[in-house]
């Protein structure tokens, strides 16, 4: 097979109240908190929910709909409150504000809040008992996971309780027969996915960030990661959730059914929640057999269209096998020699695309593989690439796109946006984007999971620019909008994209996840300032 890669080209293996604003009079009214009316709160457009008012212009430029709201009428921490969560957590209170500065700033060092304390439970008990006593005291919760995320989702704003699910990291059961594994939220992916395959199996899904982020984080987010063109998203995999509501009552959803159609399905409430409605502490999740075959590729294309044609021909030849199909264009490459200093593994292409492959039957797919390859190369769709079958070289090969996020934070303040777009539009998105900035920014790079359209649009400048800020929102929604995309991929919404959902979803829509939010968390105190917008249409 190689030699034949070789004769056609290159390639080679290798509140006590709640708030609300009457945005016809400007007059905020004050709402007990036990008023068990939440509809009423929350139905009517005439009403904005909670006092969010965006800032005034400042130096000609009008701040993001992503900055910070007004802080709600939350209660602040007091000394009786400490102590009963002393009581309750011995030890497991931290307060030391070296200790929770790491849990109170982003991994992207874009969002600070200032919580004065670190929860850290070990029991689904314990949880009950903090969101029971926080609810009655009307005290904001963060919940937060492994602190990965990318929108201002995984910290406070404010001074918001941090709940951490990290001392939560129990696996459960699993059973070999049905490959059903059940665990706590705080269990890092990467040690799951250690797990498991000593056991023959894998999880169905794998993320840059698994070496830190949380099972129960990747269900509050909906992550969707490099497998999902191969094995579905979580809404699909996962089984079953034990979570915590505001005011501290246990749903016991943990189902470990493939088939289970009674009633309502209300586990998916909360995937992609985001910690809104509630607190995730148990999960779960159907997980694939560990394949006995893996192929990884890393090609190189002259243009997205013939990309895109390899993506098709791709999908026909390799059919079973295919578990991932991803992209990044020739702007991450040079950043990743720049910053990280990683070598291409092939020529300079404008465009790269990394395949990964996964059976039962190493022969049967490494001549599907070969037939594959052979096609692409004579079809002159792919002009360069490398093979790898052994598990260092695969992994070398992945790292050329796993770690293009890594290079990003060294290339000045990054602006990121999570998109899904119809296929064929995802780069397109990127040249409009640049032509759009022109020299404003450093760099504006594209990648992403062609196999599901989610494009990875990132743009970087030397420094936090305002300006910048500005002509790239809400340019970029807009864009995606006109094409009937979404503003969010697998991400969420978080702190920074609250106020651009109608962009992805109609009024009803987001009047109807209101209602919810109400229904389930009527004192507002689970991670506020999130998801939803400050205003409603």
């Amino acid at each position: 097979m190689l030699r034949v890669f070789q004769r056609t080209s290159r390639l080679r293996r290798a509140p006590r109240c709640l708030c609300i604003q009457n945005t016809a009079a400007s007059t905020v009214l004050l709402v007990p908190a036990d008023f068990q009316s939440p509809l009423l709160i929350w139905g009517s457009a005439q009403f904005v929910v909670f006092s969010h008012r965006l800032h005034d212009k400042t130096d000609g430029v009008r701040p993001s709909p992503a900055a910070a709201p007004e802080r709600r009428p939350f209660s602040r921490l007091s000394v009786e409150d400490l102590a009963f969560f002393r009581k309750i957590l011995p030890g497991r209170t931290i307060t030391d504000p070296d200790l929770v500065e790491s849990s109170n700033v982003d991994w992207l060092k874009s969002v600070r809040g200032s919580s004065e304390v670190l929860l850290r439970p070990r029991t689904t008990k314990e949880v009950s008992q903090i969101l029971s006593y926080c609810n009655s005291h009307n005290l904001a919760v963060n919940p937060q996971g492994g602190n990965t995320g990318l929108v201002g989702g995984s910290v406070p704003v404010y001074d918001e309780i941090i709940l951490s699910t990290s001392l939560m990291n129990d696996i459960i059961s699993f059973d070999n027969v049905s490959g059903i594994l059940t665990c706590r939220a705080g269990c890092v992916l990467e040690n799951l996915s250690l797990f498991l395959e000593e056991r023959d199996h894998i999880m169905p899904l794998d993320l840059g960030a698994k070496g830190s982020c949380q099972i129960g984080g990747n269900v509050a987010t909906n992550a969707g990661g490099l497998r999902l063109l191969r094995y579905g998203s979580l809404h699909g995999t996962v089984l079953g959730l034990e979570v915590v509501l505001a005011d501290g009552r246990v749903l016991d959803c943990l189902a470990t059914l493939r088939k289970d159609n009674t009633g309502y399905d209300l586990k998916q409430l909360f995937i992609g929640s985001e910690g809104t409605l509630g607190v995730i502490t148990a999960v779960s999740i159907l997980c694939p057999r560990k394949p006995k075959s893996v192929n990884v590729v890393f090609l190189g294309c002259e243009t997205f269209e013939q990309l895109l044609k390899a993506f098709q021909l791709c999908r026909g030849m390799l059919g079973e096998i295919l578990s991932a199909f991803e992209f990044l264009d020739s702007e991450c490459m040079r950043l990743l020699k720049t910053h990280l200093k990683l070598s291409n593994p092939i020529s300079d292409c404008p465009f790269y695309i990394v395949i990964e492959t996964s059976g039962s039957d190493p022969s049967h797919d490494a001549q599907k593989l070969h037939n594959f390859l052979e096609e692409a190369m004579t079809s002159l769709l792919v002009t360069d690439g490398t093979v790898a079958t052994e598990e260092s070289k695969i992994k070398a090969l992945w790292s050329m796109r796993e770690r293009v996020t890594e290079a990003l934070t060294h290339d000045g303040f990054n602006y990121k946006y999570d998109i899904s777009l119809p296929v064929e539009r995802i780069y397109q998105l990127v040249t409009d984007t640049r032509e759009h900035l022109g020299n404003r920014a450093k760099s504006v790079v594209g990648y992403g999971h062609v196999g599901d359209g989610n494009l990875h649009l990132n743009i970087t400048s030397p420094a936090k620019d305002p300006a910048l800020l500005a002509a790239i929102e809400p340019f970029v929604y807009e864009w995606a909008a006109r094409y009937h995309g979404s503003i969010s991929a697998e991400h969420g919404l978080g702190l920074k994209k609250r106020n651009y959902i109608y962009y992805s979803k109609s009024s009803q829509a987001v009047a109807l996840m209101t209602h919810i939010k109400a229904l389930l968390d009527p004192k507002g105190i689970l991670n506020p300032y999130k998801t939803l917008p400050d205003h409603l249409k």
